[in-house]
């Protein structure tokens, strides 16, 4: 009649986090605490197990398509392995296992789910979420710890094994397992299981993740049971007023010597202090009283790296004032225990408040590591691979921010090879300094150079029968117009252009949308419909548009002639001039939306990259068809990325600090003096995360992935092709 459930929890930054913070994360965890059921017993444990090879060439290694560019998907894969084989190769996981007593399954059912849902509301406060395990999950977890080396069949068929009366233990227990006084053999390895005996009078936070910031395979559990306060409060009361008998003894044996002065002993009156302090603890401060048991079990290949490693975390926990030791003659129980079975057989318990255990939390640092996720370089504390997948985020849009030489195109390169390399997905940028061009030609891409007098054409007004799919695609036109009018005319728009505009807009229209078929209108044909309008100021928007229509600037009003179906297309637009470019970003963006249309209709994802995006901001019009553009990327399946140096301008614009704040994914670089302080503010970092952003070497900055914040470092090879391509830097020329 007993059950048990195991939830998976991410973890939080807390290493890295403000001393206000951390004791704000201690105060939440403590309230979670407390709100757990007094009629079950938690068990939370830290997982850490090397990184199971097989499974990481399965699961992170590039497949070879036999298209012209598999030389560069193997370069790729030497460089993961090497990057795996650099770092500790270690995956840490965090469970929680909850066990209860029910009389039926149906009423453990119940009960789970309130719990789960009490602990998914309190443990999000902490940013923290939790993910219920199935028993194939839980049974992966005994599999990793007793067959490390076996990858997992995920076609197991656990109804299929139990229909044909075998057991699910064949693909979980070690073909050996032999307990010892203070060791155990397991097949081909060796482990050990420790408790702790003695615990210092304070903990420090830091105690538990130090024990489990080691790179070999172990389990750490902490096991908790909570005790109905009226209980908690009546043996408090016992154990006083059995201290205070000590003393009234203690005082009549002084009386009877005639020694009335005499002082009671401080170990007397330290038992009645503690006892005293625990009692209000419990009855006036809201705290929980609570048992604690604290067991490790680590593996090695041989009993002397065993003995060697057992010393080094017995030296870890005697440095924190407190005493491990080896569970002699009880392996085999400690074995049963440690693991997340949801049973406790070990029964060396040590009584405390919720409060005095939150110095046990198991939350360290944020790993991120998505299934089907692109490398982003690996941790700064811990030193593990960072792969992180986009479009699992609720908005996989992007930016990417540092100064002059801070490693931001070469990053956005980087994310973009692996794209290439790995998926099916479109892939559309644009290049204001002509950097991406080397790299697109050898993924098989399209460069379009668009000059004042080039022959390469696309036309500001093409529309395609997908364009502004849901909503009004001749509002979302006269929209682009504005913006266009407002750039060229140096942000000075008069209030009633907006109407002039979309009445031409629709006239010149108004054939083409009635089957999307033929040529559709281009810029000339606008500025000739303004022209035949009675208002002067329409005559003012037509003179305004004339030297990007008949004059030397006209690049954008002919038809469209350039190949726009191929798969990666890069849009170089550095000859246009300052005068043409920032148009000429504004007529790819609505190019750019016009294919991510037509790729939503089809089911494709379409990657966008947009260099110098500070450009947009620059009027409030252009800030604003960007900012909407942003949001129907998302909308259509598309994920765009935003690659600039000058935050602190684009901040200046609440548009641009709206998208900030509403991306999901930012990559912070090396930031200057005045956009670290602006992003501070706007993202909330704390000080020590700061300093990951504050004179740092070129690739290595923040990381935000949703809520969470982790330090990076992302240094590529530099004896590969792909970094010479992807490089900028002169002298890797």
């Amino acid at each position: 009649n007993k059950f048990s459930l195991t939830w998976k929890m991410t973890d939080i930054n807390f290493a890295v986090a403000s001393d206000e913070d951390k004791g704000a994360m201690l105060n939440q965890f403590c309230s979670f605490l407390n709100s757990l059921p007094v009629d079950a017993s938690i068990k939370i444990t830290i997982n850490n197990r090397k990184l199971n090879l097989k499974e990481f060439r399965r699961t992170l290694m590039l497949q070879a398509k036999k298209d012209g560019i598999d030389e560069y998907r193997a370069e790729y894969n030497r460089m993961l392995e090497r990057k795996a084989a650099a770092t500790q190769n270690m995956v840490q996981e965090k469970y929680i296992t909850i066990s209860i007593n029910k009389k039926t399954v149906e009423e453990a059912r119940v009960a789970f789910t309130r719990i789960g849902a009490d602990m998914a509301t309190n443990l999000a406060r902490l940013s923290s979420a939790v993910t219920e395990l199935g028993n194939r999950e839980r049974l992966r977890i005994f599999k990793d710890f007793f067959r490390p080396t076996e990858e997992w069949e995920e076609d197991i068929d656990l109804r299929n094994i139990i229909r044909h009366g075998h057991s699910f233990k064949d693909y979980i227990c070690p073909d050996s397992i032999h307990f010892k006084s203070d060791y155990f053999e397991m097949d081909d390895k060796v482990g050990r299981i420790l408790f702790i005996k003695d615990y210092a009078s304070f903990l420090e936070e830091d105690m538990i993740t130090n024990m489990a910031d080691v790179s070999k395979n172990m389990m750490l559990s902490v096991d908790i049971l909570p005790v109905p306060t009226d209980e908690a409060v009546k043996e408090a009361q016992n154990k006083l007023l059995s201290v205070e008998t000590d003393v009234t003894r203690w005082q009549r044996k002084q009386n009877d010597n005639y020694n009335f002065s005499a002082s009671i002993p401080y170990d007397l009156r330290q038992m009645r202090e503690e006892i005293e302090d625990f009692l209000d603890d419990i009855t006036m401060k809201d705290e929980r009283m609570m048992f604690a048991l604290l067991t490790v079990v680590h593996i090695a290949d041989n009993i002397e790296q065993l003995n060697a490693d057992s010393e080094s975390l017995i030296s870890t926990v005697k440095s924190k004032f407190s005493t491990l030791s080896v569970l002699r003659w009880q392996q085999e129980d400690g074995l049963k225990t440690v693991l997340p079975y949801g049973i406790r057989k070990i029964h060396a318990l040590r009584t405390m408040t919720s409060r005095s255990i939150t110095a046990l939390h198991p939350f360290s640092v944020q790993e991120i590591r998505d299934k089907g996720g692109i490398f982003y370089g690996v941790n700064g504390i811990s030193r593990n691979l960072i792969m992180c997948n986009r479009k699992n985020l609720q908005n996989g849009n992007a930016f990417i921010l540092g100064v002059s030489g801070s490693g931001k195109s070469f990053i956005a390169k980087e994310e973009l090879t692996f794209v290439a390399l790995s998926t099916d997905d479109d892939i559309l940028v644009v290049d204001p300094e002509r950097e991406y061009e080397p790299l697109i030609r050898s993924l098989n891409g399209e460069v379009i150079r668009f000059s004042p007098d080039s022959k390469n054409h696309i036309n500001a007004l093409d529309m395609s029968r997908e364009y502004g799919e849901g909503d009004n695609p001749i509002s979302l036109k006269s929209s682009f117009v504005m913006s266009l009018y407002e750039s060229v005319n140096n942000g000075r728009v008069e209030g009633s252009a907006n109407s002039i505009v979309d009445r031409c807009v629709k006239n010149v229209y108004q054939e083409y949308i009635k089957s999307y078929t033929g040529e559709p209108p281009t810029l000339k044909e606008l500025r000739k419909e303004l022209l035949r309008q009675e208002e002067p100021l329409a005559k003012e928007i037509a003179l305004s548009l004339e030297l990007f229509t008949e004059g030397s600037l006209n690049v954008f009003s002919y038809q469209t002639n350039v190949n726009m179906k191929k798969r990666i297309v890069c849009f170089d637009i550095l000859d246009l001039g300052k005068q043409l470019k920032s148009v000429g970003m504004l007529i790819m963006l609505d190019s750019i939306m016009n294919r991510v249309m037509e790729n939503r209709k089809k089911g494709k994802r379409t990657w966008v990259y947009i260099d110098e995006v500070y450009l947009f901001f620059a009027n409030e019009y252009s800030a604003n068809f960007l900012s909407e553009s942003w949001k129907r990327f998302r909308k259509y399946g598309a994920l765009a990325t935003g690659i600039t140096q000058n935050v602190s301008d684009c901040l200046h614009s609440l548009t641009a600090r709206n998208m900030f704040s509403n991306s999901e994914f930012l990559i912070l670089l090396n930031q200057a003096p005045a956009d670290r302080i602006d992003l501070a503010d706007l993202f909330n970092i704390s000080d020590n995360q700061m300093k990951y952003i504050e004179n740092t070497p070129i690739g290595q900055g923040l990381l935000k992935v949703g809520e969470a914040m982790v330090p990076f470092i992302n240094q590529f090879p530099k004896d590969t092709k792909l970094y010479e391509l992807m490089t900028t830097k002169p002298e890797d020329k």
